[in-house]
């Protein structure tokens, strides 16, 4: 139900965006042989749930962007991090509900989309999130440590889920999103 145009914008802010900001830092860095490239990723660029497939697919994307990154800038003193923040208190859940309605409220999906925009933003998993100070310490944490990790999974959900996700099958993992999302069962 998304249009083209959408998912291409959605590549552009979230992949391209910080494709060209890496590429115009790159060349300072390497001269300087350091350098840190911090990428903002999801723990959606782990795991899967429905509706979500654009933003999804950014977020993976953004996570091979970065490994096949981390791997050629080494040589020259280069690390390159990934946030995978989890649930954080921001507007992101309701602006991606909206989404969700708008989308496909009124198509073949509409019982689908109705269950996730009300799985995002429903008081008890809202009041869940975690304060966007956990990013921010996380991006501090990178930036200041000699040898970063190459992932910080932050936030709330991102630990546990991104672990899950590691350890189900993908069928066992649909399984899971959907009653997690409270999908209708047919």
């Amino acid at each position: 139900d998304v249009p083209l145009s959408e998912g291409r914008y959605q590549f552009e802010v979230n992949v391209f965006g910080a494709m060209r900001l890496t590429q115009l830092v790159l060349p300072h860095m390497r001269e300087r042989k350091s350098g840190t490239v911090i990428n903002v990723t999801s723990m959606g660029g782990k795991i899967h749930t429905p509706l979500g497939g654009w933003y999804h697919g950014t977020k993976f994307a953004l996570e091979a962007l970065s490994d096949c990154l981390r791997l050629e800038t080494k040589p020259f003193g280069i690390d390159v991090v990934v946030i995978e923040p989890g649930g954080i208190r921001t507007e992101w859940s309701g602006i991606a509900a909206d989404g969700v309605r708008k989308a496909s409220g009124k198509s073949a999906y509409a019982r689908q989309a109705e269950a996730v925009a009300t799985s995002m933003t429903s008081e008890a998993n809202t009041k869940r999130l975690s304060d966007p100070k956990v990013i921010a310490d996380a991006i501090g944490k990178a930036v200041s440590a000699r040898k970063p990790k190459t992932r910080y999974a932050t936030g709330f959900g991102a630990r546990p889920m991104i672990t899950l996700r590691g350890l189900l099958s993908d069928r066992g993992f649909d399984g899971f999103i959907s009653r997690a999302t409270g999908l209708p069962r047919t």
